[in-house]
């Protein structure tokens, strides 16, 4: 799943304040993991490419693992205020 924010600082922002999601660069675990790709896996493209690519500086991408749902919907709430 993937969802955007206003900007990267925003973005920082919510990766700063998880607990349970781990912020990691690969997607596919059983834990649960949160990534922001124009700073990970594409960080490497230009501002140009990003927006070719279809990667705003905004975009959040999740992978849920086996963590209890509640857990999850709970962390991501906390980092979303």
């Amino acid at each position: 799943m993937s969802f955007e924010v206003e900007d990267y600082a925003r973005a920082k922002k919510i990766l700063d304040k998880v607990e349970i999601f781990s912020i990691v660069a690969n997607i596919g675990d059983s834990k649960s993991i949160i990534n922001h790709s124009a700073s990970t896996t594409h960080q490497q493209l230009s501002k140009e490419e990003l927006t070719k690519a279809g990667v705003s500086e905004g975009l959040i991408r999740l992978s849920v693992g086996l963590e209890d749902t509640q857990d999850l919907i709970n962390d991501l709430t906390k980092a979303l205020v």
